[in-house]
């Protein structure tokens, strides 16, 4: 229902020059989503509360000690009944607050904070009888106080009851008295606390569970708008130049915006605004644009997830609608300076927890439906956009609904509220891709190639190749009918064709998305490294074992290590072209995959780093896994070879007494069922066929061409070969640490055995066997086995455990090198 009234002057006169027609609906109560916001992050911090007060008791215990220890300069607190004084609490809190309530007539709210005052007793009550049934007696210590009052239940009731009769009749920002209540209980809580009468975590716990009941039940019954209506803004304006002669509020057509909810091309698309319709007294006609604080949460929230969605790409966080009205005013100054279409910009005025937009009217602007453009409007799009991006101007959120036309037939791209200027080259590859997607929904495919082609030339379309990924993609785009899953693959087949198949592979997707499948496995990698490390590493005796070592010698078997790393990284780069090969890249690989091996299996850590290494280099995927596969093979071929070299010489035959011939048998005739069962059933052949052997094929051809190069096949295997006497070596050197010398081809031969062995167990790095290995392979050979387990645990630390911040440093290297 609109109310019509005249404004006039503040002393109350009226004449033709100021009187104001106004049209405007009266305010309206608001459901604030920061409200809900705040209640979800309340129910958070009171379950953690809990928990740090049941497993982090001591924590909880030395926070009240020193509570009361400085309460001890407050001796007459003791004297004070602390009845007494939660009951003045109460009564002072909750007159001061309804009567201000009831003063400024907002009788809703008093009603609703009164019904939140027993809700918030009531729950209380019923969570400390649920507690107290529960005879969880670990719980009932870490809430109860050292001091309990007589008829006091677990939690203390007045912070959950005053708390929810505050929060109910917030927002303090808004009600000095509500400001005030909160000082008030936040105080009383202190001195009660002090006196032992509470525990912290109850009463914490107390705070919480007011604070989810009051600021629920504002949520549900809502709040008294605050923003700018009818002679506020009247008022404003003024401010600005504009002396209003009428004011009309507009509803807003059913027009969606970048985010996909309903907005006005008349604002630019603000979104969750309110339309004014101005005129001025000289006739002058202005769309004013009113944002309030109170519906704004909805917004920050999107902006702040779009900053947490992407990675390496630049988003607005706007704390405030002051901050969004100045941001967005200064973009459309912006645009129009450089002769873009855009709405016109008047000014911006604030009133309260408003921030107003005050833009010319211009009734030449209308929305278009892209799939009707010809292609001369197309190459225009595509043209305005080139503009601003080259200007640093970049939109961040194009849409059909974003795409509209001036009074003379030209188009352009609304929306620029959440867009930026200074815009870095991530951010201005995602609107071309914004808009090559939306294009080829709404006109096909082909058809948004041809003309973004023509406007912005192959290489800048082979470019946008690494950033054709779902998540640029405004949802609003994914939700039309032309959008596929396989649209953004065909899109980068399309641009590809533009250039050489290598140079197109060589184009991998650059991170944008901090929630992908690498970053979730990073993440996992780094739980179970920690896992491993709390749960596997026995600092006692790693401690006891190094601090009995030699010195020198203890430094002299870290040192052999490294040589390990330049061996590996021989063995790599051997096969590499010879202008891809980047010497140091190649041995921060080697010293980045320590870190790997912490979370993986042994072995599959270092090739899972050479492989991502190997395809940031330039290599497509085929030929960087037969590389590694070649890697392996040759590391694989050096080791037995050696084996057998070493044990002809040394007279050892441990080989077959450590790997029985039946256990070789049992697991070749198991691979061999398991292969006949497979080309036994027809699907399964058939897709074995169908889909695996081309794979299968490309592979091998690329690992024979790879193995059949005599000069780099030498290098790889004296890479490994180095690699191999390398870790020998440092063996030796821990044994020698601990006064045990060893014949060095012996040392070399039984660490090599026990090693590969240990390291077949699919333990993170072979943790708990490769110890176990070595341990008994040396007691085998003679050496006590005090020394061979110190020597193992000195060897462990300085080729394993070192290793891991070595690795994580060299890993963070190559990240920002783009090397992995």
């Amino acid at each position: 229902m609109r109310n019509i009234e005249a404004a006039g002057s503040p002393d109350g006169t009226v004449d033709a020059s100021s009187q104001s027609l106004i049209d405007d609906t009266p305010p309206q109560r608001v459901r604030d989503l920061g409200d809900l916001v705040r209640t979800v992050g309340t129910l958070i911090a009171g379950i953690l509360i809990v928990l740090i007060a049941v497993y982090l008791r001591g924590v909880t215990q030395g926070i009240e000690y020193d509570v009361h220890t400085a309460s001890q300069a407050l001796d007459w607190l003791y004297d004070l009944p602390t009845s007494l004084l939660q009951q003045f609490t109460t009564i002072v809190v909750v007159l001061i607050v309804l009567f201000h309530l009831l003063f400024t007539r907002e009788f809703l709210q008093a009603i609703t904070s009164s019904v939140a005052l027993f809700c918030g007793y009531g729950a209380v009550w019923a969570i400390s009888t649920i507690i107290v049934h529960t005879e969880n007696q670990t719980i009932i210590s870490a809430l109860s106080p050292s001091v309990v009052l007589t008829g006091a239940s677990l939690l203390p009731d007045i912070y959950a009851g005053i708390g929810a009769f505050l929060s109910a009749a917030g927002p303090r920002r808004l009600r000095a008295s509500v400001k005030w209540g909160w000082n008030i209980l936040y105080a009383t809580a202190i001195i009660v606390v002090a006196l032992s009468a509470n525990a912290i975590s109850g009463v914490l716990l107390s705070f919480c569970i007011g604070r989810i009941i009051g600021l629920g039940i504002r949520y549900l019954a809502g709040t008294q708008s605050k923003g700018a209506w009818g002679p506020s803004i009247v008022q404003s304006l003024k401010s600005i130049g504009i002396t209003v002669h009428s004011l009309r509020a507009v509803d807003i057509p059913s027009s969606p915006n970048p985010f996909g909810n309903e907005a006005s091309l008349s604002d630019d698309l603000v979104d969750g605004s309110r339309l004014y319709e101005v005129e001025d007294l000289a006739g002058t006609r202005y769309t004013v644009s009113v944002l309030d604080a109170q519906k704004y949460t909805a917004g920050y929230l999107i902006q702040l997830w779009q900053w947490l969605k992407f990675s390496g790409v630049s988003m607005r966080r706007d704390r405030s609608v002051r901050d969004t009205t100045q941001h967005h005013f200064a973009m459309l100054l912006g645009l129009r300076n450089l002769g873009l279409t855009t709405v016109r910009p008047y000014g911006v005025a604030e009133s309260g927890e408003s921030s107003l937009l005050v833009l010319e009217s211009d009734s030449g602007l209308h929305s278009t439906d892209v799939a009707s453009l010809s292609d001369d409007d197309l190459r225009e799009l595509c043209r305005y956009l080139d503009k601003a991006i080259v200007h640093g101007f970049t939109n961040r959120g194009i849409t059909p609904g974003s795409i509209a036309k001036d009074a003379e037939g030209h188009c352009f791209i609304a929306g620029w509220q959440n867009g930026d200027f200074a815009s870095s080259s991530a951010n201005s590859s995602i609107d071309r891709v914004q808009l090559l997607t939306m294009l080829a929904c709404t006109v096909g495919k082909e058809r948004a190639v041809e003309v973004t082609r023509d406007v912005w030339g192959d290489d800048l379309l082979i470019g946008l190749i690494p950033f054709l990924q779902k998540v640029a993609v405004p949802a609003a785009t994914k939700a039309l009918p032309g959008w596929d899953k396989r649209l953004l693959g065909d899109l980068r087949n399309d641009l590809r064709a533009l250039t050489s198949q290598e140079a197109g592979e060589a184009l991998e997707p650059v991170t944008l998305s901090r929630f992908n499948l690498r970053s979730f496995l990073a993440l996992v990698l780094l739980v179970v490294a920690v896992a491993v490390v709390l749960t596997q590493l026995n600092l006692q005796q790693v401690i006891y074992a190094i601090g009995h070592a030699e010195p020198w010698m203890a430094v002299l078997c870290f040192v052999f290590g490294v040589f390990a790393w330049i061996g590996s990284g021989i063995s790599l780069g051997a096969f590499m072209d010879a202008d891809r090969r980047n010497y140091l890249g190649i041995f921060m690989s080697q010293v980045a995959a320590s870190f790997t091996a912490v979370s993986m299996p042994a072995g599959v850590g270092p090739a899972f780093v050479n492989l991502q290494f190997l395809r940031k280099s330039g290599y497509r995927s085929t030929v960087a896994t037969a590389i590694m596969s070649a890697v392996i093979a040759v590391q694989f071929l050096t080791t037995f070879l050696l084996l057998i070299l070493i044990g002809v010489f040394t007279g050892r035959n441990s080989f077959s007494s450590m790997i029985p011939t039946n256990t070789l048998v049992i697991v070749l005739g198991v691979v061999a069922i398991l292969a006949s069962l497979s080309m036994a059933i027809t699907p399964v052949r058939k897709l074995l066929i169908d889909k695996l052997l081309p794979i299968v094929t490309s592979y091998a051809r690329q690992l024979l061409d790879v193995l059949t190069q005599p000069r780099q096949l030498l290098f790889s295997a004296l890479g490994a070969l180095v690699q191999s006497l390398a870790f020998g070596l440092s063996f030796w050197a821990a044994l020698k640490a601990f006064g045990y010398p060893t014949n060095v081809l012996e040392t070399t031969f039984i660490f090599m055995l026990a090693n590969t062995l240990g390291s077949a167990v699919p333990t993170p790095g072979g943790l708990g066997a490769v110890e176990a290995a070595l341990t008994f392979g040396f007691s085998g050979l003679g050496v006590p086995t005090a020394v061979a387990l110190s020597a193992t645990l000195l060897f462990r630390v300085a080729t394993y455990w070192l290793r891991i911040p070595l690795g994580a440093l060299a890993m963070k290297w190559l990240n920002a090198h783009n090397l992995v």
